[in-house]
C-alpha cells in the first residue's frame, strides 16, 4: 500500500522539506530547536513509514513559550477587536488558499481519507475562524442599578461589568480531527483577547505547525500563538501544571482530563474539557430506515470511528432490529479500506499501530464475554493499522465494548422493547456527550431528546456541527463547551466595577 509522495502538492512538499531541515518549535514568533535538539518522528499511520521529525519540548521549552505568550499578552488583549477579528478573518482567508495542502498533511499524519479533511474539517476549520471574528465585536458587559444605600451624602453610584481576556491559554488537542479540534481552540480564544501555548497530539502535528506559519503570515503578532509539540506525558504536563498559565483548554480522553484538572489545582487555572464519549443511536419502530441505516453507520464508521461523537451504541426496535443491523453491516463491508491519499479510498487505518492494539483488545475481550462480530474485527494492514468495520450482536448490558470508549470502527448493537427501556439504556453510561434519535414522529422527537443526557441530541442525523452550534458533554465527557457562542465564555473574566461620583 506504499504510495508515492510525489502525489502531495507543491506546498505539502514544500512544508516536509523545511521540516527535514529542522523546523522546531515556534515560540515568541521564531522557530527553534527543543532543547538538546531532540525529536519525535512522524509516522505514515497506513503504512507505517517515518515521514519527518517534529520536536520533542521539554519543560524549559514550554517555560519558554509560555513567557513568550505571557509578555504578549497585555499589548493583544488591548488590541482593538476590530483589528483582532481582521486578522482571524485573514487566518480563514489562508487556510482556505492552502485547503488541498493541509488536507493532504492531514491525512499523511492521521491516516484518514482526503476528502473528509478537504470537505469537511478543514472548511470547519476555516468556519471557526470566521464566525469568530464576528463573535470578537460582541463582547459586553453590562450597567447595573445597584441598592448600596451607604454612599457618601450627595453623591451617586455607579455600577457596571465589564468582560476581559482571561490571559493565558494552554490548548491540548487531540489526534483524531487535529485541525478542525485546533481551530475550536484559537479562534475564541484569540477573539476574546487571549494570547495560547498550543500543544497539538504527538501522533498528528503537523497540521499545527503549518497553522503557525499561515497566522503569522496574516499579522497574529510574535508571542500570541506558540506551538509545542512533543509527548503529552511531559510536553503536555509541564505546559497544563505552569504557574503562568491561566486556563487550559482540553479535547482528549476522559483520563487525561482528570489528569489536567488535578494539574489546574496548583494555581487555579480555569478549565474546560471536551472528553470521551458512548453516544446511542436510537432507531424508533417508526423511523424511516432509508434514512436510519446509512446514518448511523456512518456515525460510527466516519474516520475509522475515531470522533468523540461517535454514534457506538446502535439501539433498534425489535420489529425493525434484524433489518437494521443487517443493512449496517452490508454498508461496513462495502467500505473500500486502503491510503487515504488515493482517490477510491473510503476508510482508512487508525491512528497508529498502538492505537490499533488497542482497539483489537476490546474485540478479543468481547468475544471471550460471548459477543459476535457478524462483520469485521479484524485487524489488518502492512502495519497493521486497519481495523474492519465491525458490527457487535449478542451482548449484555454490563459488556466492557457496552460501556468503554473504544474509539474504532466499532458498533454494538442491541435491540429494544419499549421507550422507558431504551431512555434508560441510553442513560446507563458515564458518558453524556451526544445522541442521535432517528423517528418520523414529533413527539418521540420530543420525548427522546429531553429524557436523554447528553450534550447534544440529533434526530435522523448525527454528527451534523457547525461553528455556531455549541459542543460539549455532561457527566464525564467534560465541562464546558467549544464552539457556538458559549465558547467564548471559556475565555472571559467578568469583572464588577463600583465608582462613587
Amino acid at each position: 500500500m506504499a504510495v508515492d509522495l510525489s502525489v502531495l502538492c507543491a506546498d505539502a512538499r514544500a512544508f516536509l522539506d523545511r521540516r527535514a531541515r529542522g523546523q522546531g518549535l515556534f515560540v515568541g514568533g521564531q522557530w527553534q530547536s527543543a532543547e538538546g535538539g531532540r525529536t519525535l518522528d512522524t509516522v505514515d499511520p497506513a503504512t507505517g513509514a517515518v515521514t519527518g521529525q517534529i520536536a520533542a519540548a521539554s519543560a524549559g521549552d514550554v517555560d519558554a513559550a509560555v513567557q513568550a505568550a505571557a509578555a504578549a499578552l497585555p499589548a493583544w488583549r488591548a488590541t482593538v477587536p476590530v483589528e483582532r477579528a481582521r486578522i482571524l478573518w485573514k487566518i480563514a482567508d489562508l487556510i482556505e488558499a492552502h485547503i488541498d495542502e493541509l488536507s493532504q498533511l492531514e491525512t499523511l499524519d492521521q491516516g484518514k481519507p482526503f476528502y473528509v479533511g478537504r470537505w469537511a474539517e478543514i472548511p470547519g476549520a476555516i468556519n471557526q475562524f470566521r464566525f469568530f471574528a464576528g463573535q470578537a465585536m460582541t463582547i459586553e458587559g453590562n450597567t447595573i442599578e445597584s441598592s448600596i444605600n451607604y454612599q457618601p451624602a450627595g453623591k451617586q453610584m455607579r455600577s457596571w461589568t465589564v468582560r476581559e481576556a482571561v490571559g493565558v491559554v494552554a490548548a491540548i488537542v487531540p489526534w483524531n480531527s487535529p485541525l478542525v479540534l485546533t481551530a475550536m481552540k484559537l479562534a475564541p480564544a484569540l477573539a476574546a483577547g487571549c494570547t495560547i501555548v498550543l500543544k497539538p497530539a504527538e501522533d498528528t502535528s503537523l497540521t499545527a505547525l503549518r497553522l503557525a506559519e499561515l497566522m503569522a503570515e496574516a499579522g497574529l503578532p510574535a508571542g500570541v500563538l506558540n506551538v509545542v509539540t512533543g509527548l503529552g506525558s511531559e510536553t503536555g504536563s509541564a505546559l497544563s501544571t505552569h504557574p503562568l498559565v491561566d486556563k487550559v483548554a482540553f479535547t482528549g480522553s476522559t483520563a487525561t482530563g482528570r489528569a489536567i484538572l488535578d494539574a489546574a489545582k496548583t494555581n487555579f487555572k480555569r478549565v474546560t474539557l471536551e472528553l470521551g464519549g458512548k453516544s446511542p443511536s436510537i432507531v424508533m419502530p417508526d423511523a424511516d430506515l432509508n434514512m436510519a441505516i446509512p446514518g448511523v453507520a456512518n456515525a460510527i464508521f466516519f474516520n475509522a470511528g475515531q470522533v468523540c461523537i461517535a454514534g457506538s451504541r446502535l439501539y433498534v426496535h425489535r420489529s425493525n432490529y434484524d433489518q437494521v443491523v443487517e443493512g449496517v453491516a452490508a454498508y461496513a463491508k462495502s467500505l473500500k479500506l486502503g491510503h487515504g491519499l488515493l482517490p477510491d479510498t473510503q476508510m482508512g487505518p487508525v491512528v497508529s499501530a498502538r492505537h490499533a492494539e488497542r482497539v483489537e483488545g476490546f474485540l478479543t475481550r468481547a468475544k471471550a464475554q460471548g459477543a459476535t462480530m457478524l462483520t469485521g474485527g479484524e485487524r489488518t494492514g502492512e502495519a497493521g493499522t486497519f481495523i474492519t468495520p465491525t458490527v457487535v450482536v449478542d451482548v449484555k448490558p454490563d459488556f466492557e465494548i457496552v460501556n468503554e470508549e473504544v474509539f474504532g470502527p466499532v458498533l454494538v448493537a442491541q435491540a429494544y422493547d419499549d421507550v422507558e427501556e431504551v431512555i434508560a439504556a441510553a442513560n446507563a453510561t458515564e458518558y453524556g456527550l451526544a445522541a442521535s434519535v432517528w423517528t418520523e414522529g414529533l413527539s418521540n422527537a420530543h420525548r427522546m431528546t429531553s429524557a436523554i443526557r447528553a450534550g447534544t441530541v440529533w434526530i435522523n442525523c448525527h454528527a451534523m456541527y457547525d461553528a455556531a452550534l455549541a459542543i460539549g458533554g455532561v457527566k464525564a465527557s467534560g465541562w464546558g463547551r467549544d464552539s457556538g457562542k458559549q465558547a467564548m465564555d471559556n475565555y472571559l473574566e467578568w469583572k464588577t466595577v463600583c465608582a462613587v461620583l
